[in-house]
């Protein structure tokens, strides 16, 4: 298959959404920070191996993940559409003394540059054709020798695990994300992990998924590039 944006086929339709900006700043709004301010483990683990390039940290939230890249070297672009978020973000980043790049932007509608050397996606879960056509898009971004790293909540988080959507159709697994981005990019790893989760009444577990593909060295995609 020819790597093209006409073989997203959810590309131009009407995609339905679960919440929108104006609905996350709300959320946002009711706490001082709504994540941990710790990076993602398996974001800390999976990139531990790569050199600092140029980074693209997808649905940012709040920053943590962005600004923990940015102080192992990366040049970071972050880009959410909360813009309460990215004002904390903003903050911290700040505070910790480093740069990122961030970015306002939908999702549903951002043509990301390409040329990234590691792209993530942590955490993303809209409608199964959204996610398609956002991950395809971010496939897309990745540059030669590049990385595409994707971490969510599993779909079998809903009856084993802990935390997460509750709606069985914005829940996804390593096999969906796969065929996602598959044709775009080589998947060196597709696994469920498990998370340990404090709580009021103990240790937990959750269930998460996590994708790891690369882009061939001798790839080359038209268009600007990122740096």
């Amino acid at each position: 298959m020819t790597d093209t944006p006409d073989n997203d086929t959810t590309r131009g339709a009407r995609l339905p959404r679960t919440i929108d900006a104006a609905g996350w700043n709300e959320r946002y709004g009711q706490h001082d920070l709504l994540w941990s301010a710790e990076p993602n483990r398996f974001l800390v683990q999976e990139v531990g191996d790569l050199a600092p390039g140029n980074a693209l940290d997808v649905a940012c939230g709040e920053g943590r993940n962005a600004v923990w890249l940015a102080e192992q070297g990366w040049r970071v672009t972050g880009v959410d559409f909360s813009s309460v978020a990215l004002a904390r973000a903003r903050a911290v980043a700040a505070r910790r003394g480093v740069a990122v790049d961030w970015v306002e932007a939908d999702l549903v509608d951002w043509e990301p540059p390409t040329g990234f050397d590691l792209v993530v996606v942590l955490y993303l879960h809209p409608p199964a054709p959204l996610r398609r056509r956002i991950l395809r898009r971010m496939a897309r971004s990745v540059g030669p020798g590049g990385t595409l790293l994707v971490v969510a909540h599993d779909r079998s988080n809903l009856t084993v695990g802990h935390g997460g959507p509750q709606d069985p159709s914005l829940l996804y697994g390593p096999e969906d994300v796969s065929s996602d981005v598959g044709d775009l990019l080589r998947v060196a790893r597709a696994d469920r992990v498990r998370r340990p989760v404090d709580t009021p009444d103990g240790p937990v577990e959750a269930v998460d998924l996590l994708v790891r593909a690369c882009r061939d060295e001798r790839w080359t995609v038209p268009g600007a590039s990122v740096g």
